[in-house]
């Protein structure tokens, strides 16, 4: 289960972290973020996103329909 969505959809990079970067500010701390993200570079830029913000890579899964969905979980 997830706190928050965020529609990247049809989004090329950097724009999907960028607007994830912006969803993150007001969660609290333990919240979690869903992306849907159609980029096929957005996995490694979440884990990278990830790795220089603190924040948890909690999940991704690739659905049959070309969405790739990511879970991340705010840290501080």
């Amino acid at each position: 289960m997830v706190d928050h969505l965020l529609d990247a959809t049809g989004l090329k990079c950097p724009i999907p972290v960028l607007r994830a970067r912006k969803a993150m500010k007001p969660l609290s701390m333990g919240d979690t973020l869903e992306i849907h993200a159609t980029d096929p570079s957005a996995l490694l830029d979440f884990k990278n996103f990830c790795e220089t913000t603190g924040h948890e890579f909690v999940s991704s899964e690739d659905r049959d329909d070309g969405v790739l969905v990511l879970v991340i979980k705010k840290s501080s």
